[in-house]
């Protein structure tokens, strides 16, 4: 085990060194935020979709933007509107008046990488149109089904204060999200750094593609080879379950807060995002502190709250806090 271990850590240590160059060249654009840049890569690593939650103006897209120009990949922003088309976003079929038969034309979504900017605002009829695309990956127009190009990753932003003219997504959509990140404000030194860098008519700096695909793909592999052990996938299982049914836990006082417990895939999720944790701290194996530290983002949209919460203000991320208080960790 010892020696498997160590050859391992050197693999790790070859294929995550472009963690660095992703972290070094976001960097020169963006200001702070460190946190939500490593759920994008945990995101990358996992082939896991990920919704990102803020108030406007906290550079939301301007981040994901950023991603993709660093990776030698494809990338497509999509604003979704109320008038948004499922063939807007997969493609259709067009007629050909010169052969007389049908031809594909292929929607934006044939990119690697794909900015949902402001998803809750499409109706319902585009995010299921989505929603193949995120889970199969593939997209199906009129008889043929189409494979995605890997890797693909959905970028999806939502704002939380305004409500007008939105489409909440529904549960079955949100929980294919591997995470939900919230974007909070910066602190006042960011801030300062953010004017100095950006108050200019020059516009903002630029991030130079330092990763490719390949290098990519061959990091999930490695990522299939980190070591969980039976007693790490017992604590996810306590935790997920303790969603379920609070009162085995002796977490009565959160049983009448929650109407669904998170599903399996949040376990599967976990487990994930634990080894990908692992892998960018250069270990060959996950501990109990790299699932405490992706757990929030993993769980919290996959809670349904009771009216009872809600009247109280308590969140999901409230009742995350208190399920890791209680749980006993291996």
């Amino acid at each position: 085990m010892a020696f498997d271990l160590t050859e391992l850590n050197e693999r790790i240590k070859k294929e995550s060194s472009f963690i660095e160059d992703i972290k070094r060249e976001i960097s020169r654009v963006i200001v702070g935020q460190e946190r939500i840049i490593e759920r994008l890569i945990i995101g990358l690593l996992c082939k896991g979709h990920i919704l990102i939650e803020g108030v406007p103006g906290l550079a939301k897209t301007l981040m994901i933007s950023t991603l993709s120009k660093i990776i030698r990949t494809t990338f497509r922003r999509i604003q979704f509107t109320p008038d948004l088309l499922p063939a807007d976003l997969i493609g259709t079929l067009v007629y050909n008046q010169k052969s007389g038969e049908f031809e594909t034309k292929k929607g934006p979504i044939f990119s690697n990488i794909i900015l949902a900017d402001e998803i809750n605002r499409s109706p319902a009829k585009v995010q299921s149109a989505l929603l193949e695309a995120m889970q199969e990956r593939q997209v199906t127009i009129g008889d043929k089904t189409h494979k995605l190009e890997e890797p693909f990753l959905v970028l999806a932003t939502q704002n939380p204060i305004e409500q007008e003219g939105t489409y909440p997504l529904p549960e079955a959509q949100i929980d294919r999200f591997m995470l939900k990140v919230l974007i909070g404000y910066p602190d006042k030194e960011e801030e300062m750094e953010i004017i100095r860098r950006m108050a200019s008519t020059n516009g903002v700096p630029k991030a130079n593609p330092v990763v490719s695909p390949e290098q990519i793909l061959r990091a999930r592999k490695v990522l299939d080879d980190i070591y969980v052990d039976e007693k790490i996938h017992r604590y996810i299982v306590d935790v997920v379950f303790a969603t379920r049914k609070p009162a085995e836990y002796g977490l009565d006082d959160v049983a009448d807060l929650i109407e669904y417990g998170a599903s399996p895939r949040a376990s599967i999720y976990l487990a994930l995002a634990g080894k990908a944790k692992a892998f960018i701290s250069g270990r060959g194996y996950v501990i109990p502190e790299d699932i405490k530290d992706v757990i929030h983002d993993v769980l919290r949209h996959r809670i349904i709250l009771t009216f009872e919460a809600e009247a109280e203000e308590v969140t999901s991320d409230d009742i995350i806090s208190r399920l890791l208080e209680k749980i006993e960790v291996p």
